[in-house]
């Protein structure tokens, strides 16, 4: 969601680095273009004017001014201050130290994801922190609320609140409080009614429900697709029922992300939690220090490492590694790789939390790459072979080649176009177990000198990888 951004910013900072030193000047001239791609993105206008006035008066230092790479210098401060803008660095965690059953209060307008969050949160602290949660829808006014709440409560592996037909919402939250100390519950998720718009009714049956049950947290859901209006929601919720913290649903979209820059100044409530995809496990900490660092193009490994922790089967990984350096890899292998990387999610949100990746995730956007379908027939195409020609691709002829292309609904040229990129693979694996330790070290040695690794060619591996 913050592509727009991300790529004006890089654009200004690619000016100032071709300058020898900075002046004044340059410096303002750099503001006005950061704050004309702030507001493009849809940014507050207060939180612009305090976000470039905070990076002028330290751009103009004479720090940076006599800094052999201005460029850096400036993006070093602009992250400091987009992380400032965000909240300050390190994720802010729910508040779970209150006596059980600790309530959590939901609020947010009608078509914000509060009912998806509402299980996505009962998900996270199920699996996560080993919380025994309990679901409670209190809509009322919206036709199959509380049997949709009930569904993802199945879905989520996690109790809900018997339905009720009749019930108000203030008895439904008692009820919910009763039942949740009544049968040992650490955590009672209160998902309340939403609106089309902000009104008085809507905010006094938050307040009478938030009198009746005394939330640890006061959760406000906001759709970052809406842009302003989610500032501008978030700001009345405050004003009217206090919040203590704001979940972004939707960061996974094409919004301009300035909901998400301006909540924390206009609020002063952090960002906790964001949705990104409609998955129930699709709910991430929010981590200021990691978005501002997508934001400047300097990735998010920390990020990718903590996905790929708690996605890819350690156990799986451990033992394909083993194959490929033995160089007994096969097409069952290939199979299960691109499972793996599937559950990472795309391979251009993969790319964006990669430093310096931004360009070549462009490149597969604007060409309209769509890598997932790539992934898909890969898949279709070896599910389409027998036991054997899996194990042992060379016996896969011209009139298998038409069987395995018909059977997965590929041409055989997409086929072939498979089979060379598993016999590029196998041929690298071979080399690289054939090295050794000590030749791998050589190799990574000559890679870094940036000269032809030793004991290969100077096109490197030859067969193994297409030259860029």
């Amino acid at each position: 969601m913050f592509d727009s951004l991300s790529g004006k910013l890089s654009g200004v900072f690619e000016g100032l680095s071709k300058r020898g030193k900075l002046s004044e000047d340059d410096v303002a001239e750099a503001m006005r273009e950061v704050r004309l791609a702030m507001l493009d993105a849809d940014v507050a206008l207060p939180v612009v004017r305090d976000f470039t006035n905070k990076v002028r008066e330290r751009a103009v230092g004479a720090e940076v001014l006599d800094s052999i790479s201005p460029g850096q210098a400036v993006a070093k401060i602009v992250n400091d201050a987009l992380i400032d803008a965000l909240g300050g660095a390190g994720a802010v965690p729910l508040t779970l130290s209150a006596p059980a059953p600790i309530p959590f209060l939901m609020v947010g307008l009608q078509g914000s994801g509060k009912t998806t969050t509402s299980g996505k949160i009962a998900l996270r602290l199920t699996n996560r922190e080993r919380k025994k949660v309990l679901l409670a829808s209190l809509d009322v006014q919206r036709p199959a609320a509380q049997l949709q709440l009930q569904q993802l409560a199945e879905r989520a592996g996690v109790a809900s609140l018997p339905i009720v037909p009749g019930q108000q919402p203030v008895e439904i939250a008692r009820r919910a409080m009763e039942v949740g100390r009544r049968e040992g519950y650490d955590v009672v998720i209160l998902d309340t009614a939403g609106r089309l718009s902000i009104d008085e009714a809507l905010m006094q049956e938050v307040r009478d429900v938030r009198a009746a049950t005394s939330p640890a947290e006061t959760l406000l859901v906001v759709d970052a697709m809406t842009g302003q209006d989610a500032v501008n929601t978030a700001q009345r919720f405050n004003e009217a029922v206090g919040i203590t913290g704001v979940v972004m649903s939707r960061m996974d979209g094409d919004a301009r992300g300035g909901a998400a820059l301006s909540m924390r100044a206009i609020t002063g409530a952090p960002i906790k939690l964001a949705g990104t995809g409609e998955k129930l496990e699709a709910l991430e900490e929010f981590h200021p220090e990691r978005v501002a660092g997508r934001i400047l193009g300097l990735g998010d490994i920390a990020g990718l490492v903590e996905k790929a922790s708690e996605t890819i089967d350690q156990e799986e990984s451990e033992r394909l590694a083993k194959k490929m350096l033995a160089g007994k890899f096969d097409l069952d292998d290939y199979a299960s790789q691109i499972r793996q990387i599937n559950k990472l999610g795309s391979v251009s949100g993969i790319l964006g939390m990669l430093p310096g990746m931004g360009k070549l995730k462009d490149v597969l956007e604007s060409k309209d790459v769509d890598t997932a379908a790539i992934f898909r027939k890969q898949l279709a195409i070896i599910s389409s072979m027998t036991k054997d020609e899996r194990k042992t691709p060379a016996i896969i002829k011209a009139s298998r080649k038409k069987r395995i292309a018909a059977g997965s609904g590929t041409s055989v040229q997409e086929v072939n176009k498979l089979l060379k990129q598993f016999d590029d693979m196998s041929t690298v694996m071979k080399r690289i177990n054939k090295m050794g330790l000590g030749g791998m070290k050589k190799m990574l040695s000559g890679l870094m000198s940036g000269g032809a690794p030793p004991g290969m060619p100077p096109g490197g591996f030859g067969g193994g990888f297409p030259r860029r």
